[in-house]
């Protein structure tokens, strides 16, 4: 029964871009979190293996990523800018105010993810 109010045009269309927004923003935060993270554990694996001090790798692939994990969760900036241009120049600002809100969640997960690895280094002091 659920499923079918997703599916109904009208006083529930709401329903259904509400729960697009939700769901992507979701998946760019958790997206932008893992790239920070991921990157950072591994980089921290190879500092391991050429003898190198591994949390100091980890802190410093983490701290360098996180605009990258932006780019990266977003799909590449152009896209941003096309619907960024879009919304300003026909007027579609909702479009807008998607994408401040999809680039938002993308520097909070990469921020989170630093913030994490930050916690890591000083748990092992």
């Amino acid at each position: 029964m659920r499923g079918s109010y997703l599916n109904h045009r009208g006083a529930y269309g709401m329903v259904i871009i509400l729960s697009s927004l939700f769901s992507s923003t979701v998946n760019n935060f958790l997206i932008s979190f893992g790239v920070v993270v991921g990157a950072s554990i591994f980089g921290g694996i190879g500092a391991v293996i050429t003898n190198d001090p591994p949390l100091k790798a980890m802190l410093d692939i983490a701290s360098s990523i996180k605009i990258w994990a932006v780019a990266v969760t977003l799909g590449g900036t152009f896209d941003s800018f096309a619907v960024i241009e879009k919304g300003l120049f026909e007027g579609e600002f909702r479009s807008i105010i998607k994408q401040a809100i999809y680039v938002l969640t993308a520097l909070l997960g990469a921020n989170m993810g630093y913030k994490i690895i930050k916690l890591i280094q000083r748990c092992s002091e």
